[in-house]
Formats: C-alpha cells, sequence, structure tokens
C-alpha cells in the first residue's frame, strides 16, 4: 500500500470515528439489581408525638402498605402564591401549589452573550408542573400531588445576601395528616436543602415512600443536540455514573405489540441501590435531587425511576420511610441541586456530584485536558490563550511521535520515483508490482506504516479533546479575541441577514475556520505526492472537506486544529530539512 492510500485510509477513519464515535462507543445503561440492604443510612427523625425520639432502621423497600379505609379527597384551593426567592446566585420562584420551583434563573450566566440577553433560566415554560413535585409512591396521602400550600412568609418576595433562610410550606387535611416542604436557601450555594415532614393524627398507620420528581423536555431539538452532547436523566448509583436516553425507555405502540421489548424498557428505566444523585442534565447545566446523608457518606439506599411521556422526561426518586404509626411524625432529608456543570463548583458540594461532569468513553483523558486548561486559565485568564498554551503542550508531548512521523514521510518522499518507475514497468503485473514495491521498501528500510501510526495513536487525544472544548461550561460565552466573542459557539466575522447552505445560525463567515481550512491546505502540500493524479486530486479536496465539517463547530476547538496545524506545519518543515 503506498502513501497516499494510507493517507486516504487515516484521513477517512478519523472523519467516520469523528462523525460516528458517540454511536459507536456510547454504551446502553446497564439496571442495577435491587440490592439487600440490612441496615441503611438514615437521616430520618422519628417523632412519637411530637417527642423527637430517634428513629428505627428502616425496614427493606416492599409493597407499600396503604390504609384499609379511602380518604375522601378535598378539593385544591384555587387561590395560591408565588414566592420568589433571591440570591447572589440565582432568583427562583416557588407556587404555593404544590410547593415546586416553577423558575430558577442562574445570574452568573445568560442566554447568550448578546449584552440585552435575559438570565439563564433551567426550567422550560412547558414544565407546568414545575420541579420538585412531591408524591407517595403508593399514594396513601390523596390529594398529595395536587396539594396546595401555605408558605410561612410576610412578603411574596425575600432577598438573601448573606447567611440562610428558611421558608415553610405547610399542608394539612381533615383526615389529621400534616405535610411540610422545608426550604433552606444559602446565600454562597447552588445546594438547596428539602425536608419533607409528615405527621400522622389518624387512626392508621402510614407505609409507604417518598417520591421527588425532576422533570425535563426532550423533544425533536433535545433529541438532535443530545447527538454531540449528552442530554436527558441521568444518575449515579452503586458508584457508577449513568445516562439514560430517553428513547430507550418510551413504550410506544410499536412496542407493546412485543411484550418482550416492554419488559426491557421497563427494566431500563428502574434503578436501585446506592444513590448519589439523581436529576436531567443539559450540555452545560443540570438539576438534581440527592439524599442527604451523614459525613464521611456519598449516598442512600433508594430508587430511581424513569418515565417518558409526549415530550416530558420525569426522573423520580424513591425513598422508602418508615412505618408511620398513629400520632407519630417523621422528617426526610433532600438537598436540591440547580446550577452549572463546573467541575470547581460542583467538587465542593459532596455526594459524587462532581461526576456529572463526564465526557463518556474519553472521560479518563478528557478530565486532565479540562483541569489542565483551567489551571492555565487561572495564571492567563483567556480561555483563548489556554487552549493555545495546551495544544502547545500536547504537541510537546507527542513530539517525538511526530517527528517519527514526519521522517517516515520524508523517507517516502525519497523513494517515490523509484516508485513510480516500478509502477509504470509492471503495470500489467500488480502481483509482481507489489512485490518490487515491498522489496524496495526492504532496501531503503522503509516503514509503509510509520507515517500513519503515530498519527494514528495521536487521534484518542483529539477526540477527548473535542469531547471536552465542546461540553466544558468555562468556554460558554467565553470570549477569545476580535470576532471570536463565544468559544462555545461557531465563529461568524460578520452577521448576514439570510440562512446559508450547511450553516447554522448565526450565519456569517466562518473566517477562523476558513483560515484552519487554509492550514491544513498547507499541510497537504507538504505530504509526499502520490504517483496517481486522481489521489492527488481526491487528497486536495480533503482540507475543503474538512473546513466544511468544521463550519458548525465550536470555535475553541476550530482554534485547537488551527494552533496544532500550524505547530505540525513547523516539526515538519524542520523535520524535512533535517533529514533531507
Amino acid at each position: 500500500m503506498d502513501e497516499q492510500k494510507r493517507l486516504i485510509l487515516a484521513i477517512v477513519l478519523s472523519m467516520v470515528v469523528l462523525l460516528g464515535y458517540q454511536m459507536l462507543f456510547t454504551e446502553p445503561p446497564v439496571p442495577v439489581e435491587p440490592q439487600p440492604q440490612n441496615q441503611t443510612q438514615q437521616q430520618d427523625t422519628a417523632q412519637p408525638g411530637g417527642s423527637g425520639t430517634p428513629a428505627q432502621p428502616p425496614a427493606e423497600t416492599g409493597r407499600v402498605v396503604a390504609p384499609a379505609a379511602p380518604i375522601p379527597v378535598e378539593p385544591p384551593r384555587k387561590d395560591f402564591r408565588t414566592i420568589r426567592v433571591s440570591t447572589p446566585l440565582y432568583n427562583v420562584a416557588i407556587s404555593e401549589k404544590g410547593a415546586v420551583f416553577k423558575s430558577i434563573e442562574l445570574k452568573d450566566y445568560n442566554e447568550t452573550n448578546a449584552a440585552d440577553s435575559p438570565l439563564k433560566q433551567l426550567l422550560s415554560d412547558r414544565l407546568t408542573r414545575g420541579t420538585l413535585a412531591l408524591d407517595l409512591e403508593g399514594q396513601s396521602i390523596q390529594g398529595l400531588k395536587d396539594a396546595v400550600y401555605t408558605a410561612k412568609v410576610d412578603s411574596d418576595e425575600t432577598f438573601i445576601n448573606q447567611g440562610e433562610k428558611i421558608i415553610e410550606f405547610t399542608w394539612a387535611t381533615a383526615q389529621g395528616y400534616l405535610v411540610k416542604k422545608i426550604y433552606t436557601f444559602k446565600a454562597d450555594s447552588y445546594v438547596i436543602d428539602c425536608d419533607i415532614y409528615i405527621q400522622n393524627s389518624t387512626n392508621a398507620a402510614l407505609n409507604d415512600a417518598i417520591v421527588i420528581s425532576i422533570p425535563g423536555i426532550y423533544d425533536e431539538e433535545v433529541r438532535s443536540r443530545s447527538r454531540f452532547a449528552f442530554e436527558g436523566p441521568v444518575l449515579f448509583v452503586n458508584g457508577e455514573f449513568t445516562d439514560v436516553d430517553p428513547d430507550d425507555i418510551k413504550i410506544t405502540e410499536k412496542d407493546r405489540k412485543k411484550e418482550s421489548k416492554v419488559q426491557e424498557k421497563i427494566q431500563n428505566s428502574h434503578f436501585s441501590g446506592q444513590i448519589s444523585w439523581a436529576g436531567y442534565t443539559d450540555r452545560y447545566f443540570m438539576t438534581a435531587i440527592l439524599p442527604r446523608v451523614d459525613e464521611g457518606q456519598t449516598s442512600a439506599h433508594g430508587q430511581v425511576k424513569l418515565s417518558y411521556v409526549g415530550d416530558i422526561v420525569s426522573t423520580d426518586y424513591i425513598r422508602k420511610m418508615d412505618r408511620l404509626d398513629p400520632g407519630t411524625s417523621r422528617t426526610v432529608g433532600f438537598k436540591f441541586f440547580m446550577g452549572p456543570k463546573s467541575h470547581e463548583i460542583l467538587t465542593g458540594y459532596g455526594n459524587n456530584l462532581d461526576k456529572i461532569v463526564n465526557f463518556g468513553f474519553f472521560n479518563i483523558i478528557a478530565k486532565p485536558l479540562l483541569l489542565a486548561m483551567n489551571i492555565i486559565h487561572g495564571v492567563i485568564p483567556n480561555y483563548g490563550v489556554a487552549i493555545l498554551l495546551l495544544t502547545v503542550l500536547i504537541k510537546l508531548v507527542f513530539w517525538p511521535l511526530g517527528t517519527k512521523s514526519y521522517k517516515s514521510m520524508n523517507q517516502m518522499k525519497k523513494v517515490q520515483p523509484l516508485m513510480m518507475e516500478i509502477r509504470e514497468k509492471y503495470k500489467d503485473d500488480k502481483q509482481r508490482m507489489n512485490q518490487e514495491i515491498m522489496g524496495l521498501y526492504k532496501t531503503y528500510k522503509v516503514n509503509p506504516l510509520g507515517g500513519c501510526l503515530p498519527l494514528l495513536v495521536q487521534m484518542p487525544i483529539f477526540f477527548a479533546l473535542y469531547r471536552m472544548l465542546y461540553m466544558a461550561i468555562e468556554l460558554r460565552h467565553a470570549p477569545f479575541f476580535g470576532w471570536v466573542t463565544d468559544l462555545s459557539a461557531p465563529d461568524r466575522l460578520f452577521e448576514f441577514g439570510f440562512s446559508i447552505p450547511m450553516m447554522q445560525e448565526p450565519y456569517g463567515i466562518p473566517m477562523l475556520t476558513i483560515i484552519m481550512g487554509a492550514s491544513f491546505l498547507l499541510q497537504q502540500k507538504m505530504a509526499p505526492a502520490g504517483g496517481d493524479p486522481m489521489q492527488q486530486k481526491i487528497m486536495m479536496l480533503m482540507p475543503i472537506i474538512m473546513t466544511v465539517i468544521f463550519i458548525n463547530f465550536p470555535s475553541g476547538l476550530v482554534l485547537y486544529m488551527f494552533a496544532n496545524n500550524i505547530i505540525s506545519i513547523g516539526q515538519q518543515y524542520y523535520t524535512q530539512k533535517k533529514y533531507s
């Protein structure tokens, strides 16, 4: 196989992996079988008659026992308020109907990088029920799902500039149940404490499990985005990160015709074991429920059930309560995270919450690259410069491999005239031609794979860096210089008022991408010329193809490719001069 064929093969393989590796390497989630639990870590407190007596260890999760007699459902109040809470980090709106969050705005992030952009909103207005809805798995307290609570606050607006603030929502039934959702907001944290208090003043025991729901929108637009960076339900169970493709849990009419398919999707949507957190993520942000655990612990036994109805995927976290006898009460503690997927921020919250920063198959490489980029940014506060310096660092690490590759290419260039003579002489005898070419390689000690293998060894670094640069929230709306004002978005020198084929909004001149394409062209011209004119034409088209592929890629990744090409051109030129 001559050099041009090997180069074509390497480029084609690279493009195939670049465009298809997510599909090829993404493994379907493996549901975790329920594990026997002899003793569960508890934060619950049983309070017989409100005395505060410590709770007994909970029973194993099993069939929920509902009250023997049905309790009449009271119609919910029609009048309810919206309580707004503002801290230095966020603004939230909580409805008394369900005591659920209806709006979450992050003050340090905007929807776009425009000067007049609104704050980043984590909850779609299509989530009409909000997030953090409370119910019981066996629905033992009828009407709880649609309950209208009463907020114990004097004003509908609360401002927390420092310290913390507790806001209590209460709901009582005529039958004797009192339910409280108690939120604790902290001025310096994206985590909100949530205590669920239930008092049983009926004449029947309550034996059920608490269910907290976190929904998310998963429509065609989200499905399209998820091909490049996962969006959907995620959880950390039994020490493993798991993301679940909503299409793997949605039961369609077609599925219902095949019982095995229905059972498979039900299995994919049920998880049981030690839960650290569960929630819903997009490219840069996440909402998640975390069990409150003792110091030194990172998880608690529980279940997670997923459902996908319409365009809404719901993540239900289920925590078994101890039996609640008449005249007793209990408090179960949770935490709610709503914020950016920043590794630096998440490491301070425990419960393995930093594991949400996950780059899939290449996580083991991408995580150190992210840390290295952030260290550089700590010294030089410009992420564009940090990417350039990170590129130099990577090239230095792989400099010996690059030199070996370019040396091999230079040797191939020297024997190219002899190869052309052999091709011409034995053009009618392919077998003899191949024998003579192999003899030529042996005589001149040329390794026909020497130019390709070192490059292929570096491919995992490229893919890991691609994932990191595409998903790192640090690059979101981060400027570089001039027209490159957002390293997480495609670069556009100007914005046109009309659409351009194959280009995503905004429409304009992808100047940095064009410059990167020019560097590909220069690098291609420096490569040894092939003997086949058709091969030469095909290879000269590759820079154009690569430019088209990168036209909608984040400018941070394009910047890396450009810098990588420039350094490679310099190294190739130096090597050719040295060994010519």
